[in-house]
Formats: C-alpha cells, structure tokens, sequence
C-alpha cells in the first residue's frame, strides 16, 4: 500500500491527543504508511515510527500548503480532520479520505472569537465535497449529514479500537478514585468537576484530574482550595495506572466524536459517568458501563458517583460488565476495516 495520512499533529507534538493515537494505532498496522504533519521543536523533518515514515513540514499554517503536494505523491490520502478545516486533498487526488473525528459546527463558539468561528464553520462544510469518508461513530455520521449536509452515501462508520493488552483491569484504589482526563479547553468544561464534587455526599471519595492546555493555569489555582488533585498532563503508564484504580471515569465535554478515554477506561474495568452529549450515548449504556446524564447536570452526576463510590459489590460488577463491554472495539478489527475500505477504494 501508499497511504499518507495528513495531521496537523504526530505524537511527538506537545499538544498530540486522540486524534494522534488513532492514525498510530492504526498506521503502524498497516504497511507503507506516511504521515504528514506540522514541524515539532527538537525532532527531525523525516524519522521513523514502528513503521510509519513521518515527513514534517510547515506549522498550523503552513501545512496546509504542503499537504496540496504531497498529498498528489501517494495511491490514496487520509484526510485526518481533527481541527474543522479539511486539508482539501480531493483537489489533487481522487482518492482522497477525509476521516472525521468529530463535527466543530457547534464548538467553535467556545474557543474562538465570532469571526474566525464563522470563517471556520465554511471551511469545515467542505468536508461535504470529499467522494469518500470515515466517520469514527454514528454520532459523527449524524453530524455530518445534519449539519454539513454531506450525502450519506459518502460516509462509512469505522469504530475506533483499543489495545487490550495495554489497558486491562488492575487492583482499583482502596478508597474511590474518579478520575477526569483531557485538554483543558473550554468545551471539554473541566470546572464542572468543581460543581460534581461539591455534590458528592461520599466524603471519602477522592478527585483526580489530567490533562495540560489553555485552562490549566486557572483549573489547578482553584483544584487546590476545592481538594482536588490536578495532575497537569501525565505520561501514558500513568494514565494507565489511574484508569486501573480509578472507581468511575467522568466525562464533562460539551461533544466528543469518539469517547476514547471511555473506552479505554472501560477496557480497565472502570465504569464511566458522562454527559449524554456527542458520541457517549453510543458508547455508554446505564448501567452496563456506567451512567449518562443530561447536559450539565452536575447533580445526578453526582448522584450516580456516590451510588458507584458507596457499594464495593456495586463497583465490581459495573467493572466486570465495562471490561466486557469494551471488547467489542479493538485496534486489530478497526485496522481491517481500513484495510478493506481502502481495498475498495483502490479498485475504483
């Protein structure tokens, strides 16, 4: 095979996050895969990674010129569209992919001003004119037709994966961990961990946040007064650890396209308590793998953290169940999805 896939991030970028571990996991499954992404301070313009040729180039910016070249070099072009505007491939290659990981319709009100959001939304809407996309959830292909009126004969939902042999059950934590993990920006809503804990009536349950960006100056000024324990972004084995200890993992984000720390989360035997928002009510089914509430109700949140945090029977059998649920997503059976999608593609 000949596939680049177009990232505006490698792993190695300071700011690399889900999107990132997704082309990793899946490249590194593949053969002859590269992977164009911006210029990271310290690391060489060409190096390898478990098999993916990673070529940088340009930044945030500037990449989008580059892409336009490179992406003419190579049989087929993956699009990774985790900012909103597209890198436009379709314009020199006819086998161009555009994967979507979520739709920013709704979310760039959050992080930009009323300007540059709108500019955004009109680039993001030319995601409708790729021949060919890969939506990471049913959610997302929802989106996709409802807000950028894309035809859904273009769209195949590919789940994202898991590596089992990575995140696995361990020994959860002698006194109830919940533990919240991801960017500090303004859509994830990281301060409505605040609000949930002041709810909480199990007094011996303790807070556990990670997770570095723009808010993470302010969050860990108040986590200090509200006793919770900001941890800043944490490397990958102790991400790991705390999802094994951890008693619930709570998501507060305003959408999430793909529910990846859910999922690995509960492929460590830790339930999940959510807001009913993106692709979580696909993933997250009440009591089964945890609990979804409606948006920003902070208090049935809490309610359903002490009903996990106050019954040690309780706990273990929504861990038992959310390991079994996770083993329906796996990296392997993602990869030969890819595989044989692009098969297709490739026949054309």
């Amino acid at each position: 095979m000949d596939i680049i896939f177009i990232n505006h991030r490698d792993l190695y970028h300071p700011n690399a996050g889900g999107a990132e571990n997704v082309i990793y996991e899946i490249g590194k499954r593949l053969e002859g895969v590269t992977w164009l992404a911006e210029e990271v301070k310290g690391r060489p313009k060409v190096e390898y990674l478990n098999g993916i040729k990673i070529i940088r180039k340009g930044n945030k910016f500037t990449l989008h010129l580059y892409s336009l070249k490179e992406a003419k070099n190579h049989e087929i072009v993956i699009d990774s569209i985790a900012h909103a505007v597209p890198f436009f491939s379709y314009l020199v290659n006819k086998k161009a992919i555009a994967l979507v990981h979520h739709v920013h319709q709704d979310v760039v009100k959050f992080e930009l001003n009323p300007f540059l959001a709108e500019a955004v939304r009109v680039a993001e809407r030319r995601i409708r004119n790729y021949k060919y996309i890969i939506s990471v959830s049913n959610t997302t292909k929802q989106d996709l037709i409802k807000k950028l009126k894309v035809d859904e004969r273009r769209i195949t939902v590919i789940y994202n994966g898991v590596d089992h042999e990575k995140f696995k059950p361990g020994e959860k934590s002698e006194k109830p961990i919940v533990f919240w993990i991801g960017r500090m920006m303004k859509y994830k809503n990281p301060f409505d961990v605040i609000e949930v804990k002041r709810r909480v009536k199990n007094r011996n349950v303790k807070f556990v946040v990670a997770g570095g960006g723009e808010l993470s100056a302010e969050f860990g000024e108040i986590a200090k007064k509200e006793g919770i324990y900001y941890l800043g972004k944490i490397d990958e084995k102790t991400k790991i650890d705390l999802y094994k200890k951890s008693w619930v993992i709570l998501s507060t984000s305003f959408i999430e396209g793909w529910g990846m720390t859910i999922v690995e989360a509960n492929s460590c035997g830790t339930p999940a308590v959510a807001y009913s928002t993106g692709s979580l009510p696909e993933i997250i089914k009440n009591d089964i793998n945890g609990f979804i509430v409606p948006y920003k109700d902070t208090e049935t949140i809490a309610k359903y953290i002490d009903y996990l945090t106050s019954d040690d029977n309780v706990m273990k059998e929504l861990s038992r169940k959310s390991y079994e649920e996770s083993l329906k997503y796996d990296w392997n059976k993602t990869t030969e999805e890819y595989k044989r999608y692009i098969e297709r593609i490739k026949a054309y």
